[in-house]
């Protein structure tokens, strides 16, 4: 998808770019497949603010999205790449023979027309969905499972996807996009390709305006804050933090810090830990 560059016609324009969109077939969405989405502001049932930087934004419907794809053995066939206003990737409504139509994420390169399966004996083709034990190693896989039956959970953003390694008694390495390679299990299922809408990471916003859109407020460094409201703030003039730097509520490391439990019971699983850091030191 090429990236649409715009004029300096404003401060805001110049330098700006966008989404071409020439992908994209179909403008309204199909109805039945739509949920209404509930602000939260960042607050969570308490009322309480648990993540910062959230409000606003444009209205918008959740489409919803088949990951799991169980719909074994009947064809469907890709009637419409739409927009998804709530992810980077594109979305693709599947037409089925039996009449039933469902959202998945759209491969890269995939067409209006294309006929796509999922099952356990189908053609590792783009955009089929089978079982880690039926694809080819060395594959490039998308949306896939952490457990069976739960649905795809890795590599679901745009332009990323996942490399199946090998494949060894019940579990099969697969490379992930954060560069860890993790066991999981073969009866996982997966997605084969990569996402589309690869290049949605060289899109220059241009203006503060464009990501209130999406529903994303101002970023207001700890430092510059009063000891009240951050654990880094107060001091004079531009004085150092005087701690290890840490979130507003200082109960997790900031700038690369690592973060995860080191007695995590899914620590046996990881085969490589993924780049972490400021140097991207991989950590064992």
């Amino acid at each position: 998808m090429p990236v649409r560059k715009y004029k300096p016609t404003t401060p805001g324009r110049r330098d700006a770019s966008g989404f071409d969109f020439s992908e994209i077939t179909k403008s309204t969405p199909h109805k039945k497949l739509l949920e209404t989405v509930k602000k939260t502001g960042g607050r969570n049932n308490a009322g309480r603010i648990s993540v910062r930087r959230i409000g606003g934004g444009v209205k918008r419907h959740y489409r919803k999205i088949d990951f799991k794809r169980t719909k074994d053995g009947v064809p469907a066939v890709v009637e419409s790449i739409e927009y998804d206003p709530n992810r980077g990737a594109r979305i693709a409504l599947l037409k089925y023979l039996d009449g039933e139509r469902r959202y998945i994420l759209a491969p890269d390169k995939i067409e209006v027309g294309v006929q796509v399966l999922s099952g356990e004996k189908v053609e590792p083709k783009t955009g089929n969905c089978m079982p880690l034990k039926n694809i080819p190693s060395g594959m490039v896989i998308h949306n896939v499972e952490l457990m069976p039956g739960r649905g795809g959970q890795l590599a679901r953003g745009a332009g990323n996807f996942a490399q199946l390694q090998s494949k060894e008694g019940s579990y099969a390495d697969v490379l992930l996009p954060s560069g860890e390679v993790r066991k999981i299990h073969v009866n996982c299922r997966a997605t084969i390709g990569q996402i589309g809408n690869s290049e949605r990471n060289n899109i220059v916003w241009g203006k503060a305006g464009r990501s209130r859109w999406l529903g994303i407020r101002p970023h207001v460094r700890g430092k510059a804050m009063n000891p009240v409201a951050h654990p880094c703030g107060g001091g004079e003039g531009r004085a150092h933090t005087g701690r290890q730097p840490t979130n507003w509520k200082g109960t997790r490391l900031a700038k690369g810090g690592k973060t995860r439990k080191s007695k995590k019971p899914s620590n046996k699983f990881i085969v490589r830990f993924r780049k972490v850091g400021k140097h991207q030191k991989t950590r064992r």
